[in-house]
């Protein structure tokens, strides 16, 4: 072979790894969206929702080059637009706290359960100050004769315990769990009007060293922005938990409350159509830790959602990769780079 063919053969391969190169760098830049309109997120009213919709859309913008909207509304008319088509995706159900209507939608076959995005967990909580005033109270059951610490405002005989909004399914959770532990003689549940009248007494109370009790549940920015100590329960007893969550209970025994998975659900005929972005949300899963941590730097930070979204998506890229083809994962990494 000739010094000429040599120099030949070289420049043709590297003309071939240089234009392979160059395609598969258009391909990262230039991807195609399996639908002709905006993909359609519910967006429920509350923090993880909210956050992990910024961080789903940002993904399909950038990876999958499709446009996006966002639906605002509360839990059950989202899941209504949901079944209808009016939207695409919840991505965040937490099935115990409607379990009818989500059984009915999965019968009809118009929603589809795609993946677990976290486990949800819920409990009696105190400051840490409170639990080191008091190092005798480490559960729920150590509440008994220290009511006189957390007196009610309105019944100073009593003690109280914050519960969660008026309405919500976590009532009946608070007063059974109230009963199950003898407390009701010392004790009363009180229920905020709302999320932010519950959540306003509760940092209102942590910031003047008040003592204070109440439910909560994670993944919040509360429970991830403050020092708080989370109440020890028993072991679960599925037979009692059944009870406890049952506004019927003649007879609430003490149980742990079991942690639960919180899923992502699509439209069915969304999913037909847009089988890689099925598939990309059937593997969306943040470990609950990180999802609490995410939410307390956004409290902490005052950083409004789109913001903690961007946090969420530059801290943990060993997390959300693991939901993405290679070439997907590296226009969504480009993008945050850009």
């Amino acid at each position: 072979m000739t010094h000429r063919m040599r120099i030949n053969r070289i420049l043709t391969a590297a003309s071939l790894v240089l234009g392979t190169a160059l395609s598969v760098n258009a391909h990262a830049q230039s991807p195609t969206c399996e639908l002709d309109r905006p993909m359609k997120f519910g967006g429920m009213n509350w923090e993880s929702n909210l956050m992990l919709v910024g961080v789903e859309r940002y993904i399909v913008e950038h990876g999958y080059g499709c446009d996006t909207q966002v639906e605002q509304g509360d839990t059950l008319p989202m899941f209504a637009a949901l079944q209808r088509g009016d939207v695409d995706v919840n991505s965040e159900i937490w099935i115990t706290q409607m379990q009818q209507a989500w059984d009915e939608a999965i019968a009809s076959g118009k929603v589809r359960q795609v993946g677990t995005v976290f486990t949800g967990t819920d409990g009696w909580y105190v400051p840490r100050h409170t639990a080191e005033k008091f190092p005798q109270l480490r559960g729920a059951a150590d509440l008994e004769g220290l009511h006189e610490a957390f007196i009610d405002d309105e019944d100073p005989g009593k003690g109280r315990i914050y519960g969660c909004a008026v309405g919500w399914t976590c009532g009946t959770i608070n007063a059974n769990l109230l009963r199950a532990f003898g407390l009701q003689d010392e004790y009363l549940v009180y229920s905020p009007g709302n999320a932010a009248a519950q959540r306003a007494a509760i940092t209102s109370a942590y910031k003047r060293k008040k003592d204070i009790v109440f439910y909560y549940w994670t993944p919040t920015s509360l429970v991830g922005s403050l020092d708080l100590v989370k109440l020890d329960l028993p072991p679960v007893d599925r037979q009692a938990l059944a009870c406890i969550t049952d506004p019927h209970c003649e007879n609430p025994r003490p149980t742990g409350l079991a942690a639960y998975p919180v899923v992502t659900a699509v439209n069915s005929e969304f999913a037909r159509r847009a089988p890689g972005l099925t598939a990309f949300l059937a593997k969306v899963s943040v470990p609950e830790a990180v999802l609490t941590a995410t939410l307390g730097h956004m409290e902490r930070e005052k950083l409004e959602i789109e913001e903690a979204s961007l946090y969420f998506l530059r801290q943990h890229p060993q997390i959300w990769r693991e939901w993405l083809p290679a070439d997907v994962a590296q226009r969504v990494q480009q993008a945050l780079d850009g």
